[in-house]
């Protein structure tokens, strides 16, 4: 399964603090409970990584419209 490959699963994402001072990304799905989490560094470099694929993406859509 790649990027852009669609799936008809929903999902879904809570993002927040742990009490042992890490950021948590909690995805459940179809049953599954996904916990990843990350140092606050790494959270900031995943953040910037996601400011920059919606800019991307906004631009993308910008072009498709002309």
């Amino acid at each position: 399964m790649g990027i852009n490959d669609e799936k008809d699963i929903e999902a879904g994402l809570q993002i927040g603090p742990t009490d042992k001072g890490m950021v948590r990304l909690f995805v459940i799905a179809e049953g599954l409970e996904i916990p990843m989490d990350f140092d606050p560094e790494e959270a900031e470099e995943i953040a910037e990584e996601l400011r920059a694929a919606a800019a991307t993406a906004r631009k993308s859509v910008k072009n498709k419209k002309r």
